[in-house]
């Protein structure tokens, strides 16, 4: 078998350069398909390729390997195939009552030829051999191999589908990109008269767009998608279709969001940001016997499912049509499978910092084709402390009161700090903060701790790192205006005899006076309440800005009362969250 393969291997190399189009004067064979996965990162390459007798060959190589090894090995697959059809062949003639032996099978001749039509040598690495539109030939047969061509990786629907509300499907791709995707939406085909459907069971939507809405004459039917994956360069890999798990059902009617996205239907103009902050209620809270029976007993059960209000809240946050959004309570799975998949549909980009002691986290998104991502400069407010130098002071003080100071040292808190660029002005940059503090109504003076390390961390990226560029300053800081924390954050300072150093009794007072150099402003002021569920209702989200940079356009104006009690309190079928985002538009000054 050497023998004949070398015998073989040295013919192709003495023979006069063939075409690689065809050989010999003979019409050329119908073109098949060489995919080849080649990634810089990883040490092999993979290659499929379907032999002329229908059997499958997936080879993986290294890619520094002289391409002809890897021909040699294609062609003593291609001979074993050839060996296994022949031996059948053979089997059929003696049934059949043939003489004669049956040909031992000749070792194909196997070549590699590039774009132009020049044969590839066999010394070239594989890596470098390998390349789109260059044809390899397999005795008589042709392929075109096509290089990291773009591949569906993940295709997945969500499991509740509302009338009326965005389907934003999960699209994970190699070598693509979803906005480069082709979609293609399906209905069930209803039935006549309650019997079986006649003709094919799915119609085509007029849809072809990435995100799906459902009309209501849709509640009852299941959708399909399919989705052709494309890179942007006019290249397209095979489709794949998803189905889903469940009909259409029909929607809640009027939702608190509604009115406000009569405010936000287009994104502002390149000198203005839109910024949302919003505690959307981690699934990981709201799915406990003491938040269904306690915290939440007015909220329908079926109103706390993170399906359902997975729904509401990718309406409500695509609504917005936000350039920045800082969220609280995300649940990891909720972020990778749900949010950023639907907001990147509507071109926003998602960073997401979890608790390392929870499921839950901050996310941060901001709008692609206004900034780009300069850095993250993420922190767990405890690791912080204790680790970082710059606050050694802030330590050293708290070390004295070995209460608070193991109190603080025990919480899971995280900010996430993003430096973000203008895509259409290089010259203006915008230092993004986002945290949720402490819950405890006690811990007043934990979230001064807390506020103190992420001023100061702010101060560095936004001073030091990044001189003299804007800050905003989103989150669930579990504060009211009337708060020291409040107070620290907005003054620049807390004095040591404020009594919030007190929150929690004498045996746990903390006193110290702390500054920051910033000047914040609370952009949408001091709602009546931002937070409103059955036993309280307070302000405990802003969005801090920097005075000296930033100036409010507008606000967008909260709910009513009367729609927020509309189901007696915070979540309803109406509503996602126990809060309530914040919504502004701010300029340049």
């Amino acid at each position: 078998m050497w023998r004949r393969l070398r015998s073989a291997l040295r013919s192709l190399r003495g023979s006069p350069a063939a075409s690689p189009h065809g050989g010999g004067g003979r019409p050329p064979a119908a073109m098949e398909r060489a995919v080849v996965r080649c990634v810089p990162s990883e040490p092999k390459l993979s290659l499929r390729f379907v032999l002329p007798d229908g059997s499958a060959r997936h080879m993986q190589r290294d890619q520094a390997e002289p391409l002809g090894r890897a021909l040699a090995r294609i062609a003593t697959n291609a001979a074993k195939g050839y060996g296994k059809a022949g031996k059948k062949s053979k089997k059929a003639r003696a049934e059949g009552g043939a003489e004669g032996e049956a040909a031992v099978p000749a070792v194909p001749a196997v070549r590699l030829f590039s774009r132009d039509g020049a044969a590839v040598a066999e010394e070239v690495p594989n890596a470098a051999a390998w390349q789109d539109g260059a044809v390899l030939h397999i005795g008589d047969a042709r392929y075109r191999v096509e290089r990291n061509p773009p591949a569906l990786t993940e295709l997945r629907l969500p499991r509740s589908l509302l009338a009326g509300f965005p389907v934003c499907p999960k699209v994970s791709a190699e070598f693509a990109v979803p906005q480069h995707c082709l979609f293609r939406w399906f209905r069930e085909q209803r039935p006549a008269g309650g019997g079986e459907a006649a003709g094919e069971a799915w119609v085509e939507t007029a849809a072809a767009e990435r995100v799906f809405t459902p009309s209501n004459a849709l509640v009852g039917l299941r959708l399909k998608l399919r989705c052709t994956p494309g890179d942007g360069e006019q290249r397209y890999g095979p489709a794949l279709e998803v189905e889903s798990s469940s009909p259409v059902e029909a929607g809640p009617g009027a939702c608190t969001f509604d009115a406000r996205h009569l405010y936000t239907k287009k994104v502002c103009g390149h000198g203005s940001v839109r910024a949302v902050s919003y505690n959307i209620l981690a699934d990981t809270y709201a799915q406990t016997e003491f938040s269904r029976t306690v915290l939440y007993p007015y909220c329908a059960p079926y109103a706390l499912e993170i399906d359902y209000r997975q729904n509401l809240l990718k309406k409500e946050l695509a609504g917005y049509s936000a350039d920045l959004i800082c969220l609280q309570e995300v649940d990891k799975s909720v972020f990778v499978d749900s949010l950023a998949p639907a907001l990147d549909a509507f071109g926003l980009e998602g960073l997401f910092k979890i608790k390392e002691k929870q499921h839950e986290g901050l996310a941060t998104f901001y709008r692609r084709d206004k900034f780009s991502l300069l850095s993250q400069h993420d922190i767990a407010f405890s690791e912080a402390l204790v680790s970082e130098p710059l606050h050694k002071e802030l330590c050293e003080q708290l070390a004295k009161y070995p209460l608070v100071q193991e109190k603080v040292l025990q919480r899971s808190s995280v900010l996430q700090v993003s430096v973000l660029q203008s895509t259409t002005d290089p010259s203006r940059k915008l230092c993004v903060a986002n945290t949720h503090l402490y819950w405890h109504p006690k811990g007043g003076n934990i979230r001064l701790i807390q506020i103190a390390v992420a001023m100061s961390h702010i101060q560095h990226v936004a001073c030091d790192l990044y001189p003299r560029i804007p800050v905003i300053f989103c989150g669930d800081f579990n504060s009211t205006p009337s708060s020291g924390a409040y107070s620290f954050i907005s003054s620049g300072g807390i004095a040591e005899d404020h009594e919030d150093w007190v929150s929690n009794g004498e045996e746990e007072r903390c006193s110290m006076s702390l500054s920051h150099p910033f000047k914040l402003l609370s952009a949408c002021g001091e709602p009546a309440y931002t937070n409103y569920v059955g036993g309280f209702h307070g302000c405990l989200d802003y969005i801090f800005i920097d005075r000296n940079a930033l100036e409010v356009e507008q606000v967008i104006p909260l709910p009513s009362h009367e729609e927020i009690t509309t189901h007696q309190a915070l979540p309803s079928v109406s509503h996602p969250s126990d809060h309530i985002a914040l919504i502004c538009d701010l300029k340049w000054k």
